[in-house]
């Protein structure tokens, strides 16, 4: 899941929409390259293409993921003349030995041969280029037919396929946040051999692409921030995560008043439907800090309902995605999108602010929670780490903590105050003002800013979601925002969100997705509505670039950092982010 871009302002101008002719003259270039030193497969056949003892799950991922015949040719002629030293071209492949042979390696000393290689590639997060402001703002009606396109695109996937699907697609050159020292922090923290596996050679595989011209056919360069999703290779699936934003999506639909009879149906089927695969079949108990037990809604459902293709589902087992496990973020947007359609499932019922408080950060405390710290340039201290322990234990992925996860968890909380008694309840009122803190600080010291300190989003799509938890905040009575809020944090926060929104993202290059984002922004932190224009005109401008498949593109809405990049999304995504951008938009604007 992820990417890096090439110096955007070095792109053609045609970059944005790459032709036939641009993957024909970079594979020809990766296919033609003079190679200088060993490649991937002079390093690793030896020791892994037939490898008959050890453990048989990097031999296995190996031929799967980075042996298989397209990828060999892309990559036989990318090499790396410093490992025509046979001493070091001897402890890579020891290390690589010491993977596959020791029950319990020392993961730090096989890491560091291949982190040292990681440091030497140089990858950045895109810089778009600056624009002007533009101030003319669309016709109403043009507003008014793309959530109408973006509500068919939805309503008709979903009457197609039985549900709203999303993808995954992998970018083998990775992530520009993961260098050596992430890499020696993923393979001692992580808990899956196979994930640690498949950490180890994709960071591996990187070195050598982005050293390399099949750089340019792996990571073409892109317009904006979100990146968008090449094809061909994308995995299908279905989670409750994505099923909760869907939900919202078609809730905004039917509120515009856009949304004919037949419409209006259709929308409540699908968001009835989907309710009940985040809250019944997506269900998991678990055992809370202190023993009691909690339901929670898992990341994946168990097959049937993730809805991979058989090829798929084995091609996840031997990529080391074996075992999935509930994560907070997951349960706390499916409880918030079943409680704003109206459900009454006892699930809801659970103070969720009891089973958070055991996964909260305290500092000195339960620090050590945090097994994967790629984003420890931020202060811990009050957020609460991403991944629930199955009822057998079981913690594939270690844990990480991430700040938009945790404003997730905040708007549960505001949706269900009364519900779960918060106020009345001082222990959850305390979790409630330590995770406000913990955004506090992201605020004032501008991490939230910066792509490092996120480890599953982008910083306009933590804005997006502030703007989302601001909206349920101000929804509250007065005497509750001011316990919740004593001290104003959320107006600090809100200013420096939108300084970041109007004065970064929308001064800058950006495509539909980002522009989706900042209206969401935008609408909800009561941002003037002539500010809107840039967002609008983007999407307008960009209706009917998804061909066939949708009004527009899929673009990154969340990532993985490890094993590799893997970026999330889909068409039907960036249909659902547009309507909701428009959606909040449209009733700003006829509020003035």
């Amino acid at each position: 899941m992820a990417a890096c871009l090439m110096s955007p302002t070095k792109a053609p101008a045609t970059r944005y929409f790459m032709s036939f002719h641009y993957f024909a003259g970079a594979a020809c270039r990766a296919l033609t390259a003079r190679k200088d030193g060993p490649s991937l497969y002079d390093v690793c056949d030896p020791v892994l293409s037939d490898a008959a003892s050890g453990d048989p799950h990097l031999a296995k991922f190996y031929r799967t993921a980075l042996g298989n015949p397209a990828l060999r040719i892309l990559l036989r002629r990318a090499g790396l003349p410093e490992l025509r030293d046979e001493g070091m071209l001897t402890r890579l492949r020891a290390a690589l030995a010491q993977a596959r042979d020791e029950a319990e390696p020392d993961w730090a000393a096989v890491g560091q041969p291949i982190a040292d290689l990681v440091d030497g590639i140089a990858l950045d997060h895109p810089k778009p280029p600056p624009v002007p402001f533009t101030a003319a703002m669309p016709q109403s009606a043009q507003i008014d037919g793309v959530i109408r396109d973006c509500a068919q695109h939805l309503l008709g996937s979903y009457r197609r396929n039985g549900f709203l699907p999303t993808y995954a697609a992998f970018n083998l050159i990775g992530d520009p946040d993961v260098r050596g020292r992430e890499l020696i922090m993923a393979l001692t923290g992580l808990n899956a051999r196979g994930y640690k596996n498949s950490s180890l050679l994709f960071n591996l595989a990187r070195v050598f692409i982005a050293r390399s011209p099949a750089r340019a056919v792996v990571n073409p360069p892109w317009k904006g921030i979100a990146e968008p999703m090449w094809e061909p290779v994308q995995i299908r699936h279905r989670s409750a995560y994505y099923d909760a934003f869907f939900i919202e999506a078609l809730l905004s639909f039917v509120e515009t008043g856009l949304a004919s009879p037949a419409d209006k149906i259709a929308a409540e089927r699908a968001i009835a439907d989907m309710v009940d695969f985040c809250v019944n079949i997506s269900r998991e108990e678990v055992e809370g800090i202190d023993g009691a037990r909690f339901n929670v809604v898992t990341a994946l459902a168990p097959a049937p309902h993730p809805r991979f293709s058989r090829y798929f589902a084995q091609i996840k087992q031997d990529l080391g995605f074996g075992i999935y496990v509930p994560d907070c973020d997951t349960t706390a947007c499916s409880i918030s999108a079943a409680t704003q359609a109206g459900c009454t499932d006892a699930i809801i019922d659970q103070p969720l602010l009891d089973f958070y408080a055991g996964y909260q950060v305290r500092a000195g405390v339960n620090e050590p929670r945090v097994t994967v710290p790629l984003n420890d340039n931020i202060d811990y201290e009050g957020g609460v780490a991403t991944w629930i322990d199955n009822i057998q234990g079981e913690r594939p992925y270690g844990n990480d903590l991430d700040p938009t996860l945790n404003l997730d968890i905040l708007e549960v909380s505001f949706r269900n105050l009364e519900r779960w008694k918060v106020l009345e309840t001082p222990s959850r009122l305390a979790t409630l003002h330590r995770i406000i803190g913990f955004q506090k600080r992201l605020a004032a010291s501008g991490a939230f800013a910066n792509p490092r300190s996120h480890i599953y989003y982008l910083p306009e799509l933590y804005s997006a979601y502030f703007g989302r938890c601001y909206a349920a905040f101000l929804a509250l009575p007065l005497a509750a925002q001011a316990a919740i809020d004593p001290a104003g944090d959320f107006d600090f926060i809100r200013h420096r969100v939108l300084s970041y929104v109007k004065g970064e993202l929308m001064a800058a290059e950006m495509n539909v997705f980002d522009a989706a984002l900042a209206l969401i922004a935008l609408g909800h932190l009561g941002a003037d509505p002539r500010a809107f224009a840039p967002a609008l005109n983007v999407i307008v401008a960009g209706l009917g670039e998804g061909g066939r498949r949708g009004p527009f593109r899929a673009y990154e809405w969340n990532k993985m950092k490890t094993p590799t990049r893997i970026l999330v999304g889909g068409p039907e995504v960036t249909s659902a982010f547009v309507l909701m951008g428009l959606a909040v938009a449209k009733r700003a604007m006829a509020r003035g």
